[in-house]
């Protein structure tokens, strides 16, 4: 047993570089006697090796495997909080933790959304620090300057990039094995930072994309055709902002090509038609930051819907934010289009069908983003 002990140490400690200096040693004397080993174990090295197991053990188990009943949303502003909430309501996870710069706000908001689990289901919600993220399934970040009136999405770029510099390390420091979800503006910028910024493998580094940007144009084309929104398979993609695409060519009601579906509904007029929607749809939350200063239920249904996807491995065709490698000749950039989501976050993009302007749109979509993107230091 002492013998087994001193293997399974010397295995921790070749993991720790900070103390290479006991490896030579280490090496000769795990091959001796048990008497020799424990003579060692009591000397010169008793308090530091014993610190050493205690931390690397405990680590150890803490990250071993992702827990898949876990949730972290670090952030808890309206867009956090909402989130937080609607993740409650879904049942989807037996445990979540609120992150905050304040952490009276998100011991606060744990306390509120607490208080309604005996109305819904089991679930124990709580505020804490980085330590208690390392085993959760999903990292969600919410955390940022909310957009104002008349800002853009991008006018957010330099103040978020410098927050995602201090919360990213935080995680990548430990070794976390779950899923990094950005919801933070603008999304395809603060993705690719905390990819580039965290290691991640690209599959476990997503964002929130224009999950919400296809819900809102699925919604206004059930309204005009007066039909049930969910029978519509449409997507937005690129970027999740101004230059953002409607890829009407692909869309569908039930099968059925969305312009011959408006024509056995009366609607003739589909270049007009399809133009004032797609305006709608990117205008949409410009208008509902001008009527109430933020914008945080509709993602936070948004955020909840990606989360189902992860968690129950559904295989789900979502548009979020992922990294392009190549696809539409478009490289080494974040943006929205449809991709298989299942429990190791994005599996693959999918190349949905699109016109030649669509296509053009995309990669000037794509060169917007690239743009801010050189402006930054990783």
């Amino acid at each position: 047993m002492l013998r087994i002990f001193f293997l399974e140490l010397y295995i921790i400690m070749e993991q720790e570089r900070k103390i290479k200096k006991v490896y030579p040693f280490l090496k000769k004397t795990v091959m001796r006697t048990e008497t020799i080993l424990l003579a060692v174990f009591y000397r010169s090295y008793q308090q530091k090796v014993v610190q050493l197991y205690v931390r690397k053990e405990i680590r150890m188990q803490d990250i071993g495997k992702a827990n898949l009943r876990k949730v972290a949303v670090i952030g808890c502003g309206f867009v956090g909080s909402a989130s937080a909430f609607a993740l409650m309501q879904s049942g989807l996870f037996s445990e979540m933790v609120l992150i905050d710069a304040d952490t009276d706000k998100a011991q606060g908001e744990a306390l509120d959304i607490s208080h309604g689990v005996p109305l819904a289901r089991p679930i124990n919600i709580y505020g804490g620090n980085y330590d208690d993220i390392v085993d959760a399934a999903i990292i969600i970040i919410t955390a940022g300057a909310n957009q104002k009136p008349g800002e853009t999405r991008l006018d957010l770029v330099k103040k978020n990039v410098n927050i995602y510099k201090s919360i990213i390390p935080e995680i990548a420091s430990r070794n976390c094995h779950g899923t990094i979800l950005v919801v933070s503006n603008p999304v395809d910028i603060l993705t690719y930072t905390a990819l580039k910024i965290s290691g991640f493998p690209k599959n476990r580094v997503i964002g929130s994309g224009t999950v919400l940007d296809t819900s809102r144009l699925k919604h206004e084309l059930g309204k005009h055709l007066s039909v049930d929104s969910r029978s519509i398979h449409a997507f937005i993609i690129g970027e999740h902002g101004d230059s953002e695409i409607a890829a009407f060519s692909s869309a569908n009601v039930s099968g059925i090509p969305v312009n011959e579906f408006c024509e056995l509904r009366g609607f003739y007029h589909h270049e007009k038609s399809t133009r004032e929607i797609a305006e709608k749809v990117k205008n949409s939350a410009y208008e509902i930051i001008e009527k109430k200063h933020a914008t945080y239920y509709g993602i936070a249904m948004a955020v909840k819907r990606i989360c189902e996807a992860i968690l129950r491995d559904e295989k789900s065709i979502l548009p979020v934010s992922s990294y392009m490698d190549g696809a539409y000749g478009i490289h080494d950039v974040v943006l929205s289009m449809p991709a298989i989501v299942g429990k190791d976050g994005v599996e693959m993009q999918v190349p949905i069908s699109l016109d030649d302007q669509e296509i053009e749109r995309l990669k000037e979509s794509a060169e917007t983003l690239k743009k801010v993107i050189q402006g930054i230091e990783f």
